[in-house]
């Protein structure tokens, strides 16, 4: 008992130099590493490297305490041998120089404290690669999109599991990971904090499931318990008007601790309402609308589209190589893929190589930031884009200019400045998406005007990479879907001829499910068009 007693203190004591890691985590950085995966693999990377250090920890520290457990052995010997007297002068002289120098040694242990300050440093290496605040926050904001927009259960993707009721699996991962009952909380604290009760009951519902389960268990990650979920529970249910479940949930909290008054007062508060009437009934919770989206059952309906549209003009769609009168498409065609013709929406398959796709990724990935929508005359950061992005010259690399001229052969449209924009390129992160946006200017305010070379007419985006799930471009009010095709470019007109914007462009792009998505768009301007882009003859068109 003597023995499994020291380990018991050993172990306590390299924890302790965990806790003492965990406070001098850095505060909340501006790091974003939540709105590109880009930034998440960045952030494996720090991980692998404070493994590294944890490793090297847990072998010296493992040393330290074979040699202590050593060293207890030898006096708890002492102890329990009925012979061993201190009558003997040795061993007085011994126990003297034991009380005297050995055991400030080892309470005082230098190497311990040796070992804790490597493991220290190692974290301020890579602190400035750490994810903030803001990212966790991020993070599980990103959880809650991919449940509400592919229609998943709180239960089923804490467990590992991707599929909606009824339907097979969006997405199998080759490991099955699930959220513990401390992860859970944590998301739902997300939407508590912010008066989000639809999405709160619900992952702490979880939450509370799956501590309910382990409870007595101690795990060193847990930074909340049962009771913390059973509290915020509680209030959720009774923000919601579920007096009742409110009240059950506060009885239960008290079973583990009885003398918390407040949780008490409210159980006396829930009580009284419920003897009024007043919390007699309680309406269906509503799901949140942040952004006010008009369209979002049919976008969140064609984002989960299995692989892509369902078109009805499946008859006067087709294939072709393309050479659109260009000499630099005769040796070689565009494989032309026409997807919608109202809107007019191509889809270029193999339109880049590979080895283009990483140049540009490799060149942009540096210079990625946050990407930005247009508010009025301003550009600021919003909920509703989640992805980082960078915009290349054609001076770039030679693969950016010959990209431009490939995208100018195959559309027929001049991009030399100032009639298209630099190449953005745009890395999407963690459940990743769009909501639905026009690209073409909808005011004559807004920045695109700045340009002064006009409205963005068209629009060429290349799919740079796959994704395992999700991630398909819908267009809303045309009804229709494309999902991500590598290496492929998707075209569409943003104006009619008459150089009104075209509503039918309404379009979205998908949280991506899983994987890591990369595109780049080039936007081209109505200026510089006018006769390879003629008006037409009916001023409606």
């Amino acid at each position: 008992a003597g023995a499994g007693a020291l380990g018991t203190l050993g172990a306590l004591g390299a924890l302790g130099g965990l806790w003492a890691l965990l406070a001098l985590l850095p505060p909340p950085a501006p790091a974003e590493t939540f709105s590109a995966m880009l930034s998440v693999r960045g952030a494996l990377g720090a991980e692998r490297r404070l493994l590294r250090r944890l490793r090297s920890y847990l072998r010296d520290e493992s040393s330290r305490l074979r040699r202590l457990r050593r060293f207890y052995e030898k006096v708890q010997a002492l102890h329990q041998d009925p012979k061993a007297s201190v009558d003997n002068p040795l061993l007085a002289f011994s126990l003297i120089k034991r009380l005297h120098s050995d055991w400030p040694s080892i309470v005082y242990s230098d190497e311990a404290t040796s070992n804790t300050q490597a493991l220290h440093a190692g974290l301020r290496e890579v602190e400035q690669e750490l994810p903030g605040a803001e990212d966790l926050d991020g993070a599980a904001r990103a959880l809650m999109r991919l449940q509400d927009v592919y229609a998943l259960s709180v239960k089923g993707l804490a467990s590992g599991v991707f599929q909606r009721a009824g339907h097979p699996p969006l997405y199998s991962p080759g490991r099955r990971v699930s959220l513990s009952a401390d992860d859970c909380f944590h998301v739902g604290k997300v939407a508590y904090d912010t008066g989000d009760y639809y999405h709160s009951i619900a992952w702490l519902e979880e939450a509370a499931s799956l501590f309910r389960l382990s409870y007595g268990s101690w795990n060193l990650e847990d930074r909340s318990s049962l009771e913390d979920a059973l509290d915020h529970l509680a209030f959720s249910y009774f923000m919601a008007g579920n007096i009742s479940h409110a009240l059950s949930l506060s009885r239960e909290f008290l079973r583990y601790d009885p003398s918390n008054q407040r949780v008490s007062r409210n159980v006396a508060k829930y009580k009284k309402l419920l003897e009024t009437g007043t919390g007699a009934s309680a309406s269906p919770l509503q799901r949140p609308n942040s952004t006010r989206l008009q369209s979002r059952d049919a976008y969140e309906e064609l984002c989960q589209r299995p692989r892509g549209q369902v078109g009805l003009q499946l008859l006067h769609l087709g294939c072709s190589y393309e050479t659109n009168g260009s000499p630099y498409l005769l040796l070689q065609p565009a494989k032309k893929e026409l997807v919608q013709i109202q809107p007019y929406v191509a889809l270029y398959h193999d339109f880049i190589t590979d080895a283009e796709a990483e140049t540009i990724k490799g060149l942009a990935g540096p210079w990625l930031q946050r990407s930005v929508v247009a508010s009025g005359e301003k550009q600021q950061k919003a909920e509703y884009r989640i992805s980082k992005s960078a915009w290349l010259k054609d001076t770039a690399d030679p693969v950016v200019r010959a990209l431009d001229t490939r995208i100018a052969a195959v559309t027929g449209l001049d991009l030399r400045p100032p009639y298209a924009e630099y190449l953005q390129v745009v890395n999407y992160g963690l459940g990743g998406h769009y909501e639905p946006h026009f690209d073409h200017a909808t005011s004559r305010k807004s920045p695109l005007y700045r340009m002064k070379s006009g409205n963005r007419i068209a629009t060429i985006m290349i799919y740079l990479s796959s994704v395992e799930a999700g991630g398909s471009t819908a267009f809303i009010y045309a009804n229709f879907s494309v999902p991500v095709v590598k290496n492929a470019a998707l075209f569409w007109w943003n104006l009619r001829r008459n150089g009104n914007g075209d509503g039918d462009t309404l379009h979205a792009g998908c949280p991506v499910l899983a994987g890591d998505k990369w595109v780049a768009n080039k936007w081209i301007h109505e200026h510089g068009q006018e006769f390879r882009r003629p008006c037409g003859a009916d001023p409606q068109d």
